[in-house]
């Protein structure tokens, strides 16, 4: 789209880690507002984060492109600005937005050159009234284009509201019939888009007379609402609302978006239909009648958590060997560390994480991952600790870059600021990335095993069970004790499964007899 004369067009930027697109979640922003530089105009979703776009412009927003859940491509027209001193008034912003969404001139304000040759366009019906119900001309609006039927952007008109040799936009004449000067007309006034020929057919509740001038309607006549923006028509489509029974609250009774979201919001009202089409045939068959498939569109974050489990799959011979430990001296050991400072308590997966980070230091060749192209296994230097977490917009990973130089104490607080932080959705792209090795806690979902997807690149994943009270033999009687399960999902190209079994020994060691990762921090 080529921006007018003084605009600016605010294009997606790059949000990081080469994204090529972004879904808009929802717009801070509404044609006609004015904004300011650095302020946030939109919140996207890529497909690592949610984040919130600032626009470096300021001035009177003339035109927002795409609608919330559309996808936007990096390097496309986010917003378009116009400066304060060049601003339009609301009926030009309205203008815009039309070409924005659908490429029409906005109805009811024509081109200019009007031709009588032109197809006109049929109108909307709208839900019929009820029974009885008095129509009246000053409520009933058009909604032709201005070489077809008579139309009125601004307030509504009732016949003879507009009298004679007033002015009217360019190219379309007035209500009475005289003609009037082209642009001799505030923008936005109320007017009628051009003459109406006798006997064209009532639009909104006007209708043509003889003589050109227009008049009210028949009772019950059907009326077309005042809608401006596409946008608007494509979600009361989508949400079945009836544009009719919508109340706007725009410049002239114009449904605005808030308008629509409100109605949306609310309880749906029982419509009365015209018509009611006879009941389908009896459905024979497995399905009851009228269920179909639903269809969830896989994008954003769903389409990347997709696209790397299948290509863990594709390319990682990956193993699972497991274990059951009692985890009774674990819990004690936390629970003495958090009675002795109450005050920054460690957590059951921070403990867990220490002994992970004690196992990765015993056998490196767990954090690690294989260079295809190169044809080489790369060994890294420092352990950047993901960890597992379900949030509200599916499974992520987030990261703590260089776990291994932190204290238990300064692991634990870092493994819950970065879980909370993803579950809100507000880390950055560059911390759900870069991870040599991940924790799974998928206990917390009331399940005692896995055999996880190994998060690729990555060369292994440790994998947590619930603790449940069971049978156990302790020093050759039976006792009731705190047990899991742990699992251990490796790359079989990195190791060999004495590599992979020493570690995973070493870490169910540590679980029964804590004593032994003092041993060996």
């Amino acid at each position: 789209m080529t921006a007018a004369i003084g605009t600016r067009d605010f294009l997606l930027p790059d949000l990081g880690e080469g994204l090529s697109e972004a879904e808009i979640v929802e717009w801070r922003v509404a044609v006609g507002d004015v904004v300011t530089v650095d302020q946030t105009v939109v919140e996207v979703e890529t497909a690592k984060a949610v984040v919130d776009v600032p626009c470096p412009y300021a001035g009177r927003v003339v035109a927002l492109h795409g609608a919330a859940g559309e996808v936007r491509p990096v390097g496309q027209p986010l917003i378009t600005i116009a400066p304060l001193d060049d601003a339009p008034d609301p009926h030009a912003t309205y203008r815009e937005e039309e070409r924005a969404g659908s490429g029409n001139v906005l109805i009811g304000y024509g081109t200019g050159h009007g031709g009588s040759g032109r197809r006109r366009r049929r109108p909307r019906l709208a839900l019929a009234p009820e029974p009885g119900a008095p129509a009246s001309a000053d409520a009933a609006v058009v909604t032709g284009s201005a070489s077809g039927p008579a139309a009125v952007t601004g307030s509504p008109v009732s016949a003879g509201s507009v009298p004679a040799g007033s002015p009217a936009p360019a190219g379309p004449a007035a209500a009475s019939g005289s003609p009037a000067p082209a642009g001799s007309a505030p923008e936005g006034s109320p007017a009628l888009a051009g003459p109406v020929p006798a006997g064209s057919p009532a639009l909104g509740g006007v209708s043509a007379s003889a003589d050109g001038t227009a008049e009210p309607a028949p009772a019950g006549g059907p009326s077309a609402p005042l809608v401006i923006s596409p946008i608007v028509r494509r979600l009361a489509k989508e949400h079945g609302i009836d544009l009719a029974s919508l109340r706007g609250t725009g410049p002239g009774g114009v449904i605005r978006r808030a308008d629509l979201d409100a109605a949306v919001a609310a309880p749906a009202p029982a419509a009365r239909l015209t018509a009611v089409p006879d009941a389908p045939a009896a459905h024979v068959g497995l399905a009851p009648a009228g269920d179909g498939d639903t269809v969830i569109p896989l994008t954003g974050i769903r389409k990347v958590i997709a696209d790397k489990l299948s290509r863990s799959r594709r390319e990682i011979p990956e193993v699972t060997i497991w274990v059951d430990v009692d985890a009774t001296g674990l819990l004690e050991t936390r629970a003495a560390i958090n009675a002795a400072t109450p005050d920054a308590p460690v957590s059951i997966l921070a403990l867990l994480a220490r002994i992970c980070l004690s196992g990765l230091r015993r056998y490196p060749q767990l954090n690690a991952h294989v260079d295809t192209e190169g044809q080489r296994i790369v060994q890294s230097a420092g352990v950047h600790l993901g960890i597992a977490a379900q949030t509200e917009r599916g499974l992520v990973v987030p990261v703590v870059r260089d776990a291994q130089r932190l204290t238990t104490r300064e692991l634990a607080a870092a493994l819950a600021e970065t879980t909370a932080a993803a579950r809100a959705g507000t880390l950055p792209p560059a911390r759900l990335t870069g991870g040599t090795f991940t924790l799974n806690n998928y206990g917390v979902f009331g399940v005692d095993g896995s055999t996880p997807i190994i998060n690729h690149p990555e060369a292994a994943l440790l994998g947590v069970g619930r603790i449940v009270d069971k049978p156990w033999v302790v020093d050759g009687q039976l006792a009731v004790r705190k047990v899991t399960q742990i699992s251990l999902t490796f790359d079989h190209r990195v190791c060999d499964g004495g590599v992979a079994g020493g570690f995973l020994r070493h870490v169910a060691d540590c679980v029964e007899q804590p004593a032994l990762l003092v041993a060996n921090v």
